[in-house]
């Protein structure tokens, strides 16, 4: 059976550079069915759905439901859900959860703070605190949005919760079900496309030691997608695997072609030139249609380190 994940993987279309956008990530538990558009269509209220969804609107923050792996059968409205909000901002991220008997009182919630990356009106708003568990593996398994995320996403998010990795989540929309199975960790952010269980495991290994696995890696929620490329390229240039050691602090140009610069914590630069392009034959970018297309990649031209400052070259 042709899907849209298995005609990009034989095209070998590139994943670096195709991550959601979200400086923020709101997260709320929702057990149940989810439709294609999860917030309106699932059984958490459909006028608070949408009064989220204006909320978030231009703050940076991407609001998503997530739900524990396994069967997906109504049990009944929860009594408690759980509720996590992670800045991935290099340098100034962090994770926070609560916990909310009330998903109005999400409505609560400063989103424009929360894009900005103060959690302050969070904890204070539904009584959260900084997460100290396992880092979190969003695994997206929305069939309704396109049948590869629940053929490929679910028993990946199943296999992994059986073999005992903690903080383990069904998400319903990651972007990129061509890239199924596909995974978003936090609290730093990065995507992946293309995972089996036992990549997870090494990326979550990885982002325990503060490291991020590049192998597989769409980028960071962080930046605009020429910046996720971008930096992923620097990364492997530079040999740098630390999660908070890279920023792009500015980018020159419009599509088809940026000029991107990536600083390094010990004030290194490099400038680097990124290309948008089609992906070539067209094809269906999605299961749940017949239409064809060229989804753009963003290809790296060159990269090159900028002349340090005078006190790095002294």
């Amino acid at each position: 059976m042709s899907t849209c994940s298995t005609v990009s993987r034989d095209l070998d279309e590139p994943v670096a550079g195709t991550a959601a956008t979200a400086r923020t990530w709101l997260l709320l538990e929702q057990p149940g069915p989810w439709g294609a558009h999860a917030l309106t269509s699932s059984h958490l209220d459909p006028v608070l759905g949408r009064a989220l969804e204006r909320a978030a609107k231009n703050t940076g923050v991407r609001v998503a439901l997530i739900r524990r792996p396994g069967r997906h059968a109504d049990c009944g409205t929860p009594s408690a859900r759980q509720v996590y909000v992670a800045h991935t901002v290099p340098g100034s991220g962090w994770l926070h959860s609560a916990t909310v008997r009330d998903p109005q009182r999400l409505l609560d919630l400063d989103f424009a703070a929360l894009g900005a990356g103060d959690p302050r009106g969070f904890d204070t708003a539904l009584d959260g605190r900084p997460h100290t568990g396992a880092p979190l593996a969003l695994v997206c398994t929305n069939g309704k949005r396109d049948r590869c995320c629940a053929l490929l996403g679910r028993p990946l998010a199943a296999e992994l919760s059986a073999s005992g990795v903690e903080g383990v989540w069904e998400v319903t929309h990651l972007g990129g079900h061509r890239f199924s199975p596909t995974l978003l960790v936090l609290p730093y952010g990065y995507a992946y496309g293309r995972v089996g269980a036992h990549a997870v495991k090494e990326i979550l290994h990885g982002v325990e030691d503060g490291r991020i696995v590049v192998e597989g890696c769409r980028g960071s929620s962080a930046w605009e997608r020429p910046g996720q490329a971008a930096e992923l390229a620097v990364r492997a240039v530079a040999d740098e695997y630390a999660a908070d050691a890279l920023r792009v602090v500015r980018t020159d140009g419009a599509a088809p072609r940026w000029e991107v610069t990536v600083a390094h914590a010990d004030g290194r630069r490099w400038r680097v030139v990124v290309a948008q392009d089609a992906s070539l034959p067209p094809r269906a970018e999605s299961c749940g249609t017949s239409v064809l297309g060229s989804p753009a990649r963003m290809d790296v031209v060159a990269v090159r380190e900028l002349t340090p400052p005078a006190a790095l070259a002294s």
